[in-house]
C-alpha cells in the first residue's frame, strides 16, 4: 500500500481508504462485512471512513465496525485511522440534523458509544448548514478536538466560499482542517476543479468519495441493471431511473478507453483520481472481498 501525507499535516493516509457508507449496515450480512474489513486491513488499508447515519439503519455501520474492532482488531487500534461525521438527519426533532454545536457534540458522543472507541482520529462536519453560523460549527469541531474526542478536524461537502471560511477559522484556532472530503469521479469533476485547489492552497488534504459513482463506473451496468445490484435494491441512494441511456453511452466510452490501457473500468476510474495532484486518498466501497481485491489492484498501476 502507498501512503500520502494529508495536506501540511504529519498524518499519512493510504491512497485507498475503505468507506462504510453501504454494505455494513444492519440489513447486511455481518460475516461478509467482517471479511471485507479484515481483508482491507491486512492489505494495508488503515483508514476506515464512517458517519453517524451510515447503515441502513442509521448508526448500524458504526456498530458493525465497532463489533469487528472489538472482536478482531482491538490490539491494532493504534495502526488505524478511524473517521466519522455528523451533519445530515440522524434522529427526530430539532437537534438531530444540521451544524449546531448541540448536534455535533451529541452526535460525536453517540458515535463513540456505537463504535466503542475512546476517540476518533478525524471528526468531520458532514455538510454546510445555512441555518447555523460557520463559527458555531467550526468551534464545535475545535472543542471536540481539544476535549480529546478526536485528534483532527475535517469538513465535507462545503461550497467553495464556505470551505475557505472553515479553513480560516480552524487555522486561527490552531486546529487546522486536516482533510476535506468531496464527491468526485470521472462523471463528477466540479469538485476537482473548484474545491481541490482551495484545499491545496490552505494546506488541507483532499479525499474523494463515490469514485465509482456507486458502481456505475464499473462493468456492472454495461448491459443493463442486474438483480442484486445497488440500483436494483429498494434502499440506498442509487435509483434505477438514474441509469439512463445517455449516462451509459458515456460509461461505455470510458470503458473502451480503460480496455485500451489494459485496465478495468473501475481501475481506470480510481487511477484517474489518484493521479490528480493534491488528492490524498480515495474512499472505495466493497460488497465482497473479491470486489475489494479488484480495486486494490489499482495501486499497482499508478
Amino acid at each position: 500500500m502507498q501512503y500520502r501525507y494529508s495536506g501540511h499535516s504529519g498524518l499519512q493516509l493510504p491512497v485507498l481508504s475503505l468507506g462504510l457508507w453501504h454494505n455494513f449496515g444492519s440489513v447486511d450480512r455481518h460475516e461478509n462485512a467482517r471479511a471485507i474489513l479484515l481483508r482491507a486491513f491486512d492489505q494495508g488499508i488503515t483508514h476506515f471512513d464512517l458517519a453517524n447515519n451510515y447503515g441502513p439503519v442509521p448508526g448500524s455501520a458504526e456498530r458493525t465496525f465497532g463489533r469487528v474492532l472489538h472482536e478482531d482488531l482491538a490490539t491494532h487500534r493504534d495502526e488505524m485511522i478511524i473517521s466519522s461525521k455528523a451533519g445530515y438527519l440522524m434522529w427526530d426533532g430539532p437537534y438531530g440534523d444540521g451544524g449546531s454545536r448541540k448536534y455535533l457534540i451529541a452526535s460525536c458522543d453517540q458515535s463513540l458509544r456505537r463504535t466503542g472507541l475512546d476517540y476518533f482520529d478525524i471528526f468531520y462536519s458532514h455538510r454546510y448548514d445555512p441555518h447555523t453560523p460557520i463559527e458555531e460549527t467550526m468551534q464545535a469541531l475545535v472543542d471536540i478536538v481539544r476535549s480529546g474526542k478526536a485528534l483532527y478536524a475535517g469538513i465535507s461537502n462545503y461550497p467553495a466560499d464556505k470551505q475557505v471560511e472553515c479553513y480560516r477559522y480552524l487555522s486561527e484556532a490552531h486546529v487546522p482542517c486536516v482533510l476535506s472530503q468531496y464527491k468526485a469521479n470521472m462523471l463528477v469533476t466540479e469538485t476537482l476543479e473548484q474545491n481541490l485547489p482551495l484545499a491545496q492552497q490552505h494546506g488541507s488534504g483532499f479525499i474523494c468519495y463515490s469514485p465509482l459513482a456507486q458502481g456505475v463506473l464499473t462493468d456492472r451496468y454495461l448491459n443493463g441493471i442486474p438483480e442484486g445490484s445497488r440500483a436494483a435494491r429498494p434502499e440506498g441512494y442509487l435509483k434505477r431511473e438514474q441509469i439512463t441511456d445517455e449516462l451509459m453511452a458515456r460509461v461505455r466510452q470510458l470503458n473502451a478507453e480503460a480496455e485500451a490501457q489494459g485496465l478495468s473500468l473501475a481501475q481506470y476510474a480510481l487511477r484517474y483520481l489518484l493521479e490528480q495532484e493534491g488528492v490524498t486518498s480515495v474512499i472505495i466501497g466493497a460488497s465482497s472481498v473479491e470486489q475489494l481485491n479488484k480495486n486494490l489492484q489499482t495501486i499497482s498501476n499508478l
